[in-house]
């Protein structure tokens, strides 16, 4: 076929589906990467169902359907098990790098894991089994037992000898990992220092004995941050005792980055982590996740309406102070949610640690007043030019604004002070920073405006 048919072009391809020619449709993909034949048959199952997303699936050579099976959703795997032969089960487990193999039974079904580890020979069954003891999130649950290890007293020539008889199932063989005979990790030599090298070299010549390591232990997100601090592609992974037990490569480093990411944002918002992509998340499952903060958030608001019914006498005495309120309440909600989402952005990136709590509050204490005095400033123009002038409102008069315009500024500084600190007292007292953004921060920050407005307000104006 001489015409190139990429995602962009998809509709050609389904045309191939609906018209069953399963040969033209092989020959345009046989030359496309793993990941984007991943995506054609994740959109395949969308647009035709499972039955066709096998077919495709069942189309591919041997080697190949196992990459492609390591790039598809959970989903879209667990419905393309559930239709293979046992034959086939085996050999897509057998053919998967130990790590995605783990990653598989971990998010899989209990019924579908059941018959997959039924399939799997005795020896998969127990590295998997061994990974799965690992703590959820840790380094030891996204490492792979798929790397290579040599002895420093190889030369160059050995070495390359050794990788050629076996790599070929390796998940990486451009970094080696030089361990003693207790799988100690001494040192790590990488195929370019070995190939700027002559072959009589000996290993320990040229090995790099400082290794960045992680401990089965470590949390993930630390083995990510690690991965961006130093730019590294893969990780050795030790126990308890400093024997090398596996590596942690990049593409799953970015896997952590992007679940972590997507989890802080969804913290961030009010919402509880999900895992499903949003299409595939059912109704129910994401009014489960979004209603326990709405509840919350919905009767913490109740002590701003208390708030309010206790000023009820100020209110009625001056009532043109009720026309100011959502805007105090929106600029100190506002104000609050700046400076957490700034802060817990900080934190995540280590930027920042609690014991720089009070440079922070010293910084943003000062950030505070120069917008203060801008919003308050501006705000005292736009009360006497529109709400006084244009609106003709007689009731505003340079003493009101002047009252709106201090609790502004006094809002706003201590929005921001508050808006930086909890997310650091979170996560001082063990707790995820992103809890403290907006949705929360501003709760609180509505109840601390009001009770400076009416207090400045019955302060001035003898309300």
């Amino acid at each position: 076929m001489d015409q190139k048919y990429t995602l962009e072009n998809i509709e050609e391809l389904f045309n191939f589906i609906e018209n069953k020619q399963y040969r033209n449709l092989k020959d345009a993909i046989v030359d496309w990467n793993e990941a984007d034949i991943a995506e054609l048959i994740e959109k395949v199952a969308e647009e035709y169902g499972n039955e066709k997303a096998v077919l495709l699936f069942r189309l591919l050579s041997k080697d190949v359907a196992s990459d492609v099976f390591a790039f598809l959703p959970t989903y879209v795997q667990a419905d393309i098990v559930n239709v293979m032969s046992d034959v086939e089960v085996k050999n897509i487990l057998e053919d998967l790098y130990v790590d995605d193999a783990v990653d598989l039974i971990e998010e899989l079904p209990a019924n579908v894991v059941k018959r997959v580890l039924k399939n799997a020979t005795s020896q998969t069954r127990a590295t998997i089994n061994q990974f799965l003891k690992y703590p959820d999130n840790s380094a030891g649950s996204i490492m792979t037992n798929e790397y290579l290890a040599i002895k420093k007293t190889l030369t160059v020539q050995q070495t390359f000898d050794y990788i050629r008889s076996n790599g070929q199932d390796m998940e990486t063989i451009y970094t080696l990992f030089v361990t003693d005979k207790q799988r100690h990790l001494e040192g790590i030599v990488t195929v370019k220092d070995l190939l700027m090298n002559p072959y009589e070299t000996v290993v320990e010549d040229i090995m790099d004995p400082n290794v960045i390591y992680a401990v089965t232990t470590d949390d993930q997100e630390d083995v990510a941050d690690q991965f961006s601090k130093y730019g590294l592609v893969t990780m050795p992974v030790v126990d308890s005792e400093n024997r090398m037990v596996g590596i942690v490569t990049v593409d799953d480093v970015v896997d952590v980055m992007e679940d972590e990411a997507t989890e802080d944002i969804e913290k961030m918002a009010a919402i509880l982590p999900t895992e499903k992509p949003y299409l595939k998340t059912s109704v129910f499952n994401t009014w489960k996740s979004r209603i326990p903060w709405l509840l919350l958030l919905m009767i913490s608001a109740t002590f701003t309406g208390q708030i309010i019914t206790s000023f009820e006498d100020a209110l009625a005495t001056c009532v043109v102070l009720t026309a100011f309120i959502p805007m105090l309440m929106d600029t100190g909600g506002n104000s609050g949610s700046q400076a957490s989402v700034t802060i817990i952005r900080a934190l995540s990136l280590g930027d920042i640690e609690f014991k720089d709590i009070f440079k922070v509050i010293w910084k943003e204490f000062r950030v505070s007043i120069v917008c203060a005095i801008t919003l308050a400033t501006l705000n005292f123009g736009k009360i006497m030019l529109i709400d006084r002038l244009l609106f003709n409102n007689t009731d505003v008069t340079v003493f009101i604004a002047f009252v709106v315009c201090l609790a502004m500024v006094f809002t706003i500084i201590v929005a921001k002070f508050v808006g930086c600190t909890l997310p650091m007292l979170a996560q001082k007292i063990g707790l995820d920073p992103a809890v403290m953004a907006s949705p929360f921060i501003t709760t609180i920050v509505d109840a601390i405006s009001l009770l400076i407005y009416f207090g400045i307000a019955k302060w001035l104006l003898n309300i």
